[in-house]
């Protein structure tokens, strides 16, 4: 049997296994969330992901830990809080004149800002951040997520910004449609999973071009991600499999 719980207060009690597949806001809430997570680990749940991971998941610098183990990662700065000293800083490491910006525990685009020289440090997060680059490809060829089930492959998904912007999610007016990754692509994705370490029973591997025509990791998703299982091949029967198989 299937229930389906919030992730806040759900008894998980007798679970054979926990799915945190509808944490959604959990970065909202981002004291409760860890709390939740010590609970759960203390209470000797089963997930299909471990609380670990998931717990080393939730804060964006572990694009430094894969990056430090040879993951191919969009070059990121981690700050406790933004000054433009570090947006100038981070110019010229970078070598570009547009920035992004988002907070350390942040989901859906939330508080993601595009910066030019002179926005200054309008809009931006006032805790723990990362710069990056503005990468054109965004609104280009887009962003290429692959799905891995029990660390082989699924399906991949291109996310392309509309317009005018450069997020890709669907909320943010961004198309998505199925496609199949190239070879280099689905190199870079695994690097990033043997990089991440942990056996995962599902993984999100979003990547995206950089400036030096590669594919780099933007986010590795094993918490919540979207899974787009209407553009697997199989309807998602190896998500199914991947599942029993953690019971």
């Amino acid at each position: 049997m299937v229930e389906a719980g919030s992730w806040v207060d759900a008894d998980v009690a007798g679970a054979r296994v926990v799915l945190p597949l509808l944490s959604w806001g959990y970065h909202l809430r981002a004291a409760e969330w860890f709390a939740r997570l010590d609970a759960l680990e203390a209470a000797g749940a089963r997930l299909a992901n471990p609380v670990a991971v998931l717990r080393w998941n939730t804060t964006k610098t572990y694009l430094a830990d894969l990056a430090a183990k040879g993951a191919p990662v969009v070059p990121t700065l981690a700050l406790d809080r933004l000054t433009l000293e570090d947006l100038d800083r981070a110019r010229e490491v970078f070598g570009v004149d547009v920035l992004v910006t988002k907070p350390q525990i942040s989901g859906g685009s939330q508080d993601t800002v595009k910066l030019r020289h002179a926005d200054g440090l309008t809009g931006c997060t006032t805790g723990p951040a990362l710069i990056q680059p503005f990468l054109p490809a965004v609104g280009e060829e887009g962003e290429l997520s692959l799905f891995y089930f029990d660390g082989v492959f699924s399906h991949a998904v291109a996310k392309v910004a509309t317009a005018g912007d450069f997020r890709v999610q669907p909320q943010f007016g961004g198309q998505v449609s199925s496609v199949a990754p190239e070879p280099e692509a689905l190199h870079a994705a695994e690097m990033v999973l043997r990089a991440a370490g942990a056996p995962l029973t599902y993984a999100r591997v979003d990547l995206i071009r950089g400036l030096d025509g590669t594919p780099q990791l933007m986010e590795l998703e094993v918490i919540e991600p979207d899974l787009f299982l209407g553009h697997a091949h199989d309807g998602g029967a190896a998500f199914a499999e991947a599942v029993v198989r953690a019971l």
